[in-house]
């Protein structure tokens, strides 16, 4: 029985997101199919259930401390493909790593992808992930023709952006909170080639950044700016910026173009479980950031880059998120609107002053945003930090938070693991709606976590 299959031996672990950070112990469930995953709704966990993907979110989303969590990555068929359109229909745990492996040599790609490729369908939506191509495609869930959500009374319902729209604008970056995402039908990218066109700029200062990417980012299908936090003064938010497109099959060498679609993502070693504490601190990252935007080349163009170097980098690496230590990692991320320059150039003097050392920083602009009422991206300028865990990052991080919020901004769900309830309420204005949505399909809560939990939502 699906029941058994599902209930049976199933462990109980101690779970982290991909920052290590605050583990909580949980039932976890391997789910293969949407059987298995109704037989578990049916056995009213008193604590509740939340899927879960590769776990790649930096927080506490896919956690449910006493409670059971679906782990959804054994659901991963390919159900149906158009050739001539490139939709797919998906179950949820199918990765993005997995469908690029697929469809890149069929001449698709991904419409959206984050910084890694190992990320689950069901995750993106649930998280609904942005990209270096926000400001020219908008969000993963802006791709989704319609997904399968398990609702809490046990219901299969089909929704979209013109199938009970409330509820899939609940569910695109509802982390969640809706149900279990069971199948999506995606809207493929047609591509000629496996290679990027890249040009690159290595700019002396966050204003000239900010100008080179105001005047000239609408050129770009991709964009995004390593920046380095630790600089201070004159030379505060030096950076290197990357953009590009794919490149015709007609503009890669003669050699290449025989097998224009050649592709295989795969990890190269892996980072070992023995790095102490402190090892990522302001001295070793300031002589990082250093060599990186010295090593940088001033201007160049159309460079051919791999998918992998240009979206993934950090992917050649497993488990990378270990050399933080064992304390783990915080990342932050926000977005400020446009016209609230002098906010972000706030945020980047405490920063860069605070003594907190971003071992990986990186600055975009965003598009409009979407109807998803806890989405995140929002027409803006957005930062991205990755800083490990030490004394005082916790207050540093409440004051760019209230600086943030006055701005108008808020901070990303699927990296944030500790913003003040009282915070988040005056970041998301449909907050409000989405508890509405919730309440409809799970009056109960039986889908939770310990995000969930923490922001009372």
């Amino acid at each position: 029985m699906p029941e058994t299959a599902a209930l049976a031996g199933a462990p109980r672990v101690p779970l982290t997101g991909w920052g290590r950070t605050a583990p909580t112990p949980a039932t976890l469930i391997p789910v293969h199919g949407e059987e298995e995953a109704r037989a578990v709704l049916r056995s009213r966990p008193p604590r509740g259930l939340v899927a879960r993907g590769l776990a790649r979110s930096y927080n506490d989303a896919a956690q449910n401390a006493g409670g059971q969590v679906l782990d959804m990555t054994t659901a991963d068929r390919v159900l149906d493909t158009d050739p001539a359109t490139g939709e797919i229909v998906v179950e949820a745990g199918t990765s993005l790593d997995r469908l690029m492996n697929l469809f890149v040599p069929q001449g698709w790609f991904v419409p959206v992808t984050p910084g890694t490729r190992y990320v689950t369908v069901g995750g993106a939506i649930a998280a609904d992930i942005h990209g270096k191509n926000h400001h020219i495609a908008g969000t993963f869930s802006q791709h989704v023709s319609w997904l399968d959500l398990l609702t809490a009374d046990g219901e299969v319902r089909r929704v979209g952006p013109d199938q009970d729209p409330d509820l899939f604008w609940a569910t695109a970056g509802g982390m969640g909170l809706t149900g279990v995402i069971l199948r999506a039908c995606v809207r493929m990218k047609p591509i000629e080639s496996a290679r990027i066109l890249v040009d690159t700029d290595r700019t002396p200062d966050l204003d000239s950044l900010m100008a080179l990417l105001s005047e000239s980012d609408h050129l770009y299908d991709y964009s995004v700016a390593w920046i380095d936090c630790v600089a201070k003064a004159a030379r505060m938010g030096r950076s290197v910026l990357t953009r590009g497109r794919f490149a015709r099959r007609d503009e890669l060498p003669a050699r290449q173009q025989a097998d224009p679609l050649r592709y295989h993502g795969s990890v190269k070693l892996s980072a070992p479980n023995v790095f102490p504490p402190g090892l990522l601190n302001l001295a070793t990252v300031a002589a990082f950031n250093e060599v990186w935007y010295r090593k940088s080349p001033k201007k160049k163009r159309d460079q051919l880059q791999g998918i992998g170097t240009f979206f993934h980098p950090l992917d050649s690496v497993g488990e990378w998120n270990r050399i933080y230590g064992p304390r783990g990692f915080v990342q932050y991320q926000f977005v400020v609107p446009f016209g609230q320059e002098d906010a972000l150039r706030e945020a980047m003097v405490r920063i860069s002053n605070s003594g907190h050392a971003s071992f990986l920083a990186v600055l975009k602009r965003f598009g409009e945003g979407n109807p998803g009422m806890l989405s995140f991206p929002a027409p803006g300028w957005t930062l991205a930090l990755d800083i490990p865990v030490v004394g005082g990052l916790a207050r540093l991080l409440d004051e760019l938070d209230d600086l943030v919020v006055d701005a108008g901004g808020k901070v990303y769900l699927a990296k944030d693991s500790r913003v003040r309830p009282e915070v988040f309420e005056r970041m998301y204005p449909e907050l409000e709606k989405f508890r509405a949505v919730r309440a409809r399909v799970d009056p109960d809560g039986v889908f939770t976590s310990d995000l969930a939990r923490r922001l009372s939502l």
